[in-house]
């Protein structure tokens, strides 16, 4: 039996701010791994062109093989369809029932999950490790949102005493395009492959 917290996303790039989020979860809560996942399609991205899956999938190994304990899962990117949390959490539990899951997310994530599909689901069936910062557009603390859930939803939620990075993957995105260099915010082997593939570009 092991401990995993998982690490969802896109990763359309994987940066520091992802691994820096896995890590604190790894050491903050003594999980024996944190598992890499790169989506397949979310649903809620089906507005934007997303950048290949083997592409991601090869960014996400890179950035990831130089830390113990993390390690890549194709578990959502290998199914076809859009990728729904609710549906690959069930899915887990039904392929690892030895393994115990936590769901790695941003605060803006936790304020926002309601309008995931079947959030009842996640919220009640898996701890969320959330990380401790507040979210711009909500009007109520991250403490409260966190009582409000578990009271409503039976949920699980802790928190993650990480320091903030302002760092997205949009904003990443749009750096190389304008071509200024992204070597603070992704790990090398990653800046390297974006170059060498030419992704991000117009």
């Amino acid at each position: 039996m092991a401990d995993i917290g998982i690490m969802g996303g896109t990763f359309d790039p994987i940066h520091n701010g992802h691994l820096f989020l896995g890590k604190q979860a790894y050491e903050e809560y003594s999980l024996d791994f944190i598992w890499f996942m790169p989506s397949g399609q979310p649903p809620h991205k089906r507005d934007r062109l997303i950048t290949g899956r083997e592409h991601r999938c090869a960014m996400v190994r890179l950035a990831i093989q130089n830390h113990p304990g993390f390690v890549f899962s194709d578990f959502e990117v290998s199914r076809d369809g859009n990728t729904y949390t609710a549906k690959t959490l069930a899915l887990l539990r039904e392929a690892y029932p030895a393994h115990s899951f936590h769901y790695i997310i941003g605060a803006d994530s936790l304020y926002e999950i309601e309008t995931w599909y079947h959030p009842e689901s996640v919220l009640a069936n898996v701890p969320l490790l959330v990380a401790d910062r507040e979210y711009e557009h909500s009007h109520v603390s991250l403490r409260s949102q966190m009582q409000y859930l578990t009271r409503k939803y039976n949920a699980c939620i802790r928190l993650l005493h990480c320091q903030e990075m302002d760092i997205s993957s949009a904003d990443i995105r749009k750096a190389v395009e304008e071509g200024h260099s992204v070597s603070s915010y992704v790990p090398e082997a990653v800046e390297e492959y974006i170059r060498h593939h030419n992704l991000y570009q117009v």
